[in-house]
């Protein structure tokens, strides 16, 4: 009698989480995978909720259960899901953000400029693949939606999927904003597959709305915060100056670390030995870098690394409409003198943008509800209903951040 490895991790959102595949446990122990403990899911978020301090690994795991409870509710209701597809949709969501550098989203168009996440994290499962001799195929044809089962990749990146589902829940349990709380075990209970696509039962109607309404709260409640969004800043323009700066002579700049390689040599070439530099960065090279720029001799570089490190962030204003050209110039000019910068320097002591946000894309993947008379509708289209499609368009804030 063959013994079946078992192992079960205790997770303070949904208690214990269980491993029981030889695969899962090859993909936990690997060493890519186990980088993501190094990297923080809400990044700079920290700052403002300090509890907000779990992991993308932790992440992971969260995603990797809801897909197991997922599975099996589908299974219950029918629906064939065979225990190769099974494990290698369990893979593919413990993978889904592999791909994800030092602080996350804050800087994946700094770091490593022209490559998103999920391409790093195509790349990066099948180097693992290699290393697995072919485990991971099944799991990587799910993650690029290339297998005859389109609902299975629903499951991974979708709007209901368990990516999104466990984010809300871990980020709200963490940073402690109520706001974000979904009835995620509701959902899945509704959840069902319609002509092989992925849908939920007309009872999940409330819940379904209740995590779009959770989500966008979130997000401009946490994830757009204006003193995070101050922080993340803050930590993108360090990056920007060191990367105009930077020459490998300037042994003050170096830190001894991969870091080296993507602010200098990095040509946007994702090849083997750039990959795996890559997967050797995470948090804690970044924060070791700005420590050591912190006493260098350029001034905007020691400011900025210095005022990260003892959270004096840019003062953030926020508003509904774009602030004006002199209004903006007339802080610029303010100071440019106050701290003795060119003109060509001030954008990182005072630059502007835009946040937007959307509760509902129907051009994006589609939400569809599946009545008892078997007809099928995007929740937007459904009467009385609180997602409605003028609730579909983007909300744009602008921001304005400066040094005090």
């Amino acid at each position: 009698m063959t013994t079946i490895k078992r192992k079960i991790i205790n997770d303070p959102v949904y208690g214990f989480i269980t491993i029981d595949h030889p695969l899962i446990f090859a993909i936990i122990a690997h060493p890519y995978y186990q980088r993501l403990r190094r990297i923080h899911q809400m990044a700079l978020a920290q700052l403002v909720y300090p509890g907000a301090v779990h992991t993308r690994l932790l992440h992971s795991l969260g995603a990797y259960h809801l897909m197991t409870n997922a599975v099996n509710e589908l299974r219950s209701k029918g629906v064939d899901i065979s225990p190769e597809e099974a494990v290698a949709v369990k893979a593919a969501i413990l993978l889904h953000d592999i791909g994800h550098g030092p602080y996350s989203h804050a800087l994946e168009q700094v770091l490593v400029q022209g490559v998103h996440h999920e391409q790093l994290s195509l790349q990066i499962m099948q180097e693992m693949n290699q290393d697995m001799q072919g485990a991971l195929d099944l799991a990587i044809q799910i993650f690029t939606n290339q297998y005859a089962k389109p609902f299975l990749h629903q499951l991974i990146s979708g709007q209901l999927d368990m990516d999104r589902m466990d984010y809300l829940s871990r980020d709200s349990f963490f940073s402690g904003v109520s706001e974000g709380v979904i009835g995620y075990d509701r959902i899945l209970k509704m959840l069902v597959v319609h002509n092989g696509q992925l849908m939920v039962e007309e009872k999940g109607i409330y819940s379904v709305e209740k995590f779009l309404v959770a989500r966008r709260q979130m997000y401009w409640q946490v994830y757009l915060h204006k003193t995070v969004l101050s922080a993340e800043k803050m930590l993108v323009k360090i990056l920007e100056r060191v990367r105009e700066i930077f020459t490998t002579t300037d042994a003050q700049l170096t830190t001894h670390s991969a870091l080296d390689f993507f602010l200098g040599k990095f040509n946007g070439q994702m090849n083997q030995d750039a990959l795996e530099k890559f997967c050797s960065l995470d948090d804690h090279d970044i924060m070791h870098a700005i420590k050591t720029w912190s006493s260098h001799p350029d001034k905007i570089l020691s400011l900025l690394c210095t005022r990260l490190l003892n959270r004096e962030l840019y003062h953030t204003r926020i508003q509904t409409h774009e602030f004006s050209n002199s209004f903006i110039a007339e802080h610029e000019s303010r100071l440019m003198k106050e701290y003795n910068v060119s003109a060509s320097e001030i954008k990182y002591l005072c630059f502007n943008g835009e946040a937007s946000n959307t509760l509902y894309q129907t051009i994006d993947e589609r939400i569809n509800i599946l009545f008892k008379d078997g007809s099928v509708k995007d929740i937007s289209m459904i009467d009385n209903a609180l997602i409605q499609q003028n609730l579909s368009a983007p909300i744009k804030k602008f921001y304005l951040s400066l040094i005090n």
